[in-house]
C-alpha cells in the first residue's frame, strides 16, 4: 500500500520543528529509563496511586444539551519523579462534559489530545458534544503535560516538543493521570468507562489501558505500536531537528557510552525495519526526496539490534521491566528519585569529544537515527508494556495510506495485543481525521 499524496503535501505546509532543544538531559533520559521498568508493569503499578487521589473541580457551565466541569489534580508523576515535569505541568487539567439526562447507565469516555490539539475546543467540538447526542455518552478531556497555554507560549512553536525526553515525560504523566480520573470517575458511581484518541492521543491512550486492571473499552484512532517510526521514516521526521540532535551525539559521549546500555528493548523492530530498507525504497522515501545516503541510515541498528539482545539477554516479548535487582518497586522508585546520581552519573555525563571531526564523521546520521530507533522503542513501544487485561475490547481504526504512522518493518498491534480489532480506513492521516470523526465516534 502507497502512502497519501495529502499527508506529505500537508506535512510540507508546516513549519513546526520537532525536538529543537535536543535529545534533553541525559539525566533526565536516565531517570526516565528507569522509571519505565515501573510504569511498564501493571502488578508494580497497583499502589503508585492513590484510590482516593484528590480531584477538584472549580467551574461549571451549563449548556442546552450538557454540563461542562472544568477540573483539575496534581500529576501524580510529580510525586514519582520529583521534577521531572516543567512547573506549568504539574498541575493536570480537564473537561468533563455531562449530558443532561442519560439514556442509560451513566457511561463515560477518556478522551486524550492528539498532536497540536492544544486546549480543549476540538475534542469537545467534534467528538465530546456529539457522542452526547448520537449515544447520550460523557466524555472527559484531559489536558497533555505540554499543551498548557502558559508552558505553549514561553517554549514551544506550535504543537512542537522541545526534546526528545519530553515525549516519554508526557507519556508517563498521561497514564498516570489517566489513572486518576478512571478511579475518580468509578468512585462517582460512572460506568461503563472507557478510551479513545487520534493519533498521539490514541497512542497515549492505549499506553494508558496497558496500565489499568480491569476489562476496558479502547479505541485508538490513527496510532499503532511505536512512536519509533514516526520520527525515523515517517514524513514527521522531516520535521525533526536532526543537525542538533547529532551535534548533541558526537559532542557529550553519554549518550553512546552510558543511556545505550540503559536500553532493555532488544531492537527487534527496528532490526526489521533495517532489512526491509535494505532490500526496498519505500514510496515515501520518493515522494519527500530522501537521499541515498538517508535510505541507508538505520543499516546500523540492524546490527545494534543483535548486539543488544546479545549483550542484555534479553527475548522479544520477555517481559517488561527486564531482570535482576532493579525489579524491585523500592529499589527502582530509589534510583528514579535520585535524579539520576545513582546511576554513576558523573564526570562522564559532562565530558565531551575534543576531536571537532566527529561532529561531522559520516556515520553521525545513521547513529543519530540508530540511537533515536533505539530510545523511542524503549519508551513508547507496546511491547515494553503489559497487555491490557482483555484485549477483545479494543478496536484500532488505521488508514491504509497513513504516511504519518508507518507500520512496515514494526510489529502490529496484533501481535502484541491479541484479540484485538483493527479496522482500515480508506485514504491518509490528514484525510481520515478531516473527513472520519463519525467513524471515530
Amino acid at each position: 500500500m502507497g502512502v497519501s499524496r495529502l499527508d506529505v503535501f500537508y506535512r510540507r505546509l508546516l513549519l513546526t520543528k520537532l525536538f529543537i532543544g535536543g535529545w534533553g538531559k541525559p539525566e533526565d533520559l536516565k531517570r526516565i529509563f528507569e522509571f519505565r521498568k515501573i510504569i511498564g508493569d501493571r502488578e508494580k503499578c497497583e499502589s503508585l496511586v492513590p484510590e482516593d487521589y484528590p480531584v477538584y473541580t472549580n467551574k461549571t457551565e451549563e449548556h442546552s444539551d450538557c454540563l461542562i466541569h472544568d477540573g483539575f489534580f496534581i500529576s501524580p508523576l510529580e510525586h514519582l519523579v520529583p521534577g521531572i515535569l516543567p512547573q506549568e505541568a504539574v498541575k493536570a487539567r480537564f473537561q468533563f462534559i455531562v449530558p443532561k439526562r442519560w439514556q442509560k447507565n451513566r457511561p463515560v469516555c477518556i478522551h486524550l489530545a492528539g498532536t497540536g490539539d492544544h486546549f480543549f475546543w476540538r475534542r469537545r467540538t467534534l467528538m465530546a458534544r456529539p457522542m452526547i447526542k448520537e449515544a447520550g455518552m460523557a466524555s472527559l478531556l484531559l489536558e497533555n503535560p505540554y499543551y498548557i497555554l502558559l508552558f505553549i507560549v514561553i517554549l514551544h512553536l506550535r504543537s512542537s516538543l522541545k526534546n526528545v525526553s519530553d515525549l516519554f515525560v508526557m507519556g508517563g504523566a498521561l497514564i498516570l493521570e489517566s489513572t486518576v480520573l478512571l478511579r475518580w470517575l468509578h468512585g462517582q458511581g460512572y460506568w461503563p468507562l472507557g478510551m479513545t484518541g487520534i493519533s498521539m492521543g490514541g497512542y497515549m491512550a492505549s499506553l494508558a489501558v496497558t496500565n489499568w486492571p480491569k476489562p476496558i473499552p479502547l479505541v485508538p484512532c490513527l496510532s499503532w505500536s511505536t512512536a519509533s517510526s514516526v520520527f525515523t521514516t515517517g514524513v514527521l521526521s522531516k520535521a525533526v531537528n536532526w543537525s542538533e540532535l547529532e551535534k548533541q551525539y558526537a559532542i557529550n559521549s553519554v549518550y553512546e557510552e552510558e543511556i545505550i546500555n540503559l536500553l532493555e528493548y532488544c531492537g527487534a523492530d527496528s532490526f526489521k525495519m533495517g532489512q526491509y530498507l535494505g532490500r526496498n525504497m519505500d514510496p515515501i522515501e520518493h515522494l519527500l526526496g530522501v537521499s541515498g545516503g538517508d535510505r541507508a541510515s538505520v543499516d546500523r541498528f540492524t546490527k545494534a539490534g543483535g548486539e543488544a539482545e546479545a549483550g542484555h539477554g534479553l527475548l522479544f516479548g520477555g517481559g517488561p521491566g527486564g531482570g535482576g535487582a532493579g525489579d524491585r518497586l523500592d529499589h527502582l522508585l530509589s534510583s528514579v528519585n535520585s535524579r539520576g546520581t545513582s546511576l554513576h552519573a558523573n564526570d562522564t555525563l559532562h565530558r565531551k569529544k575534543t576531536d571537532s571531526a566527529k561532529c561531522s564523521r559520516p556515520s553521525l546520521h545513521r547513529e543519530s537515527i540508530s540511537f533515536m530507533k533505539g530510545v523511542m522503542d524503549e519508551c513508547t513501544h507496546m511491547a515494553n508494556f503489559s497487555v491490557p487485561v482483555d484485549t477483545s475490547l479494543i478496536i484500532v481504526v488505521q488508514a491504509k495510506e497513513d504516511a504519518y504512522i508507518p507500520r512496515t518493518g514494526v510489529l502490529s498491534l496484533q501481535e502484541i495485543w491479541p484479540g484485538c480489532e483493527v479496522r482500515y480506513l480508506n485514504g491518509g492521516h490528514i484525510s481520515a481525521y478531516l473527513f472520519k470523526q463519525n467513524v471515530f465516534r
